[in-house]
C-alpha cells in the first residue's frame, strides 16, 4: 500500500514537471524590433505586473509612455525604475481610478487636451475578489475595472487614435473567458454563491472585453486603428492580493505550477502593440503571441451588439462619444 502510494505521488510530481517545463517551453516571445520614437502610448495599470513590463519595453523603444495610475506613489516608483532601466525620461504618470467613471472621463480630457498623439492604447488594468462589492456608480467591481472602464476610456480617446493612424488597442483578456456566464441582458450579475465562485465573475468581466475587442474592429474598420485581445497567461499578481483562505491555497497551489513570471506574461500585449506582423489584423484573439480561435458562442452578432448597447448604457455615453459603423 505505501509503496502504491509512494509511485503515485512520483507519478503526480513528474506530471507537474512535465506540465511546468510545457509551459516554459511554449511560452511566446515577441522577437521584434520597432523603433517607438515618435509615438505615444498610454498603458492602464502599469506600476506592476505585466503592466509594468509592457510599459518597461515601450520605454526600451523610445516612446512617450503615459501611465495610467490608481496609486501616484507607485506609479511614480515605477516610473523612477523604468527610467533608470531605459534612460528614457519621457514617462508621464497621470490619474486613473477604473473604479470611477467620473475618473475616467477626467483622465481622457486631459489626455485630449495635452498630447498631440496615440499610437498605442494598452487597456490593462484589471482586478480580482471574491467579495461581492459595488463602485460608486454601482456597478459590479470587477466588471467595471476590467470591462468597463477600457470600454469607456477606449470611446473617449478614440478620436486621438484615428488622427494617428496606423495605430493600435491592445485589450488584456483571459482564458477565463471560457467558464464565464455573461448574461448579455444583465452584464452586472452576479453568479450564484459556490467554490471560487470569483473566477466566473472575473470570467465575465474578461468575456466582455473579447466581445467588446470583436465588435470594435468591426466598427473602426478603414478608419487604420486595430484592436486585438490576448490572454498572458496565469500570472499570480496582485490582483488576487484579495483572495484568502482556501480559495487563495488553491489559487497559489495551481500558480505554483501554471503560472508565468510578469515579464513572461507580458510578451503577447507588447506582441500586439508593435509586432509588424500583426499590423493588419484585427478584431482577433491571441494567446503566446499566436492568433486562437474563439468560439461560435462568442462570435454571434446579436450576442455581441447587445453587450455593446448595454455597456454603452452602463457608462453613459453620450450621442457624440459612440463609435458607430462607416
Amino acid at each position: 500500500m505505501f509503496l502504491v502510494f509512494v509511485m503515485v505521488i512520483i507519478g503526480f510530481s513528474l506530471l507537474l514537471i512535465t506540465l511546468k517545463i510545457y509551459i516554459k517551453l511554449t511560452t511566446g516571445w515577441d522577437r521584434s524590433h520597432t523603433c517607438l520614437v515618435g509615438k505615444t502610448a498610454v498603458v492602464t495599470g502599469p506600476d506592476s505586473g505585466i503592466g509594468f513590463y509592457t510599459t518597461l519595453d515601450l520605454a526600451k523603444r523610445g516612446a512617450r509612455v503615459i501611465m495610467a495610475c490608481r496609486n501616484r506613489e507607485d506609479g511614480e516608483d515605477a516610473r523612477a525604475k523604468i527610467i533608470k532601466i531605459t534612460g528614457n525620461p519621457n514617462i508621464v504618470v497621470k490619474f486613473y481610478e477604473a473604479t470611477s467613471f467620473d475618473s475616467i472621463r477626467a483622465f481622457a480630457k486631459d489626455f485630449n487636451e495635452t498630447e498631440e498623439r496615440l499610437d498605442i492604447l494598452v487597456n490593462n488594468a484589471g482586478m480580482g475578489t471574491k467579495e461581492r462589492l459595488k463602485t460608486n456608480d454601482g456597478c459590479n467591481v470587477v466588471m467595471q475595472v476590467n470591462y468597463y472602464s477600457s470600454f469607456l476610456l477606449t470611446h473617449l480617446l478614440i478620436d486621438k487614435l484615428k488622427a494617428s493612424a496606423p495605430s493600435r488597442i491592445v485589450n488584456v483578456a483571459s482564458i477565463l473567458h471560457k467558464i464565464a456566464y455573461l448574461d448579455s441582458d444583465d452584464l452586472d450579475r452576479y453568479p450564484k454563491q459556490f467554490p471560487l465562485s470569483f473566477c466566473v465573475t472575473y470570467g465575465n468581466s474578461k468575456l466582455g472585453v473579447v466581445c467588446f475587442n470583436i465588435e470594435l474592429a468591426r466598427r473602426l474598420e478603414g478608419t487604420g486603428v486595430t484592436t486585438n485581445a490576448l490572454h498572458p497567461g496565469f500570472i499570480f499578481t496582485n490582483i488576487f492580493n484579495e483572495i484568502t483562505g482556501l480559495q487563495r491555497i488553491i489559487v497559489a497551489f495551481f500558480a505554483s505550477i501554471c503560472s508565468k513570471t510578469p515579464l513572461e506574461g507580458a510578451q503577447t500585449s507588447i506582441y500586439l502593440a508593435v509586432s509588424p506582423k500583426v499590423k493588419n489584423i484585427s478584431g482577433q484573439y491571441f494567446v503566446d503571441c499566436a492568433r486562437e480561435n474563439l468560439s461560435k458562442e462568442i462570435t454571434r452578432d446579436h450576442y455581441l451588439k447587445k453587450i455593446w448597447e448595454n455597456t454603452e448604457k452602463i457608462v453613459r455615453l453620450s450621442p457624440d462619444e459612440k463609435i458607430i459603423y462607416k
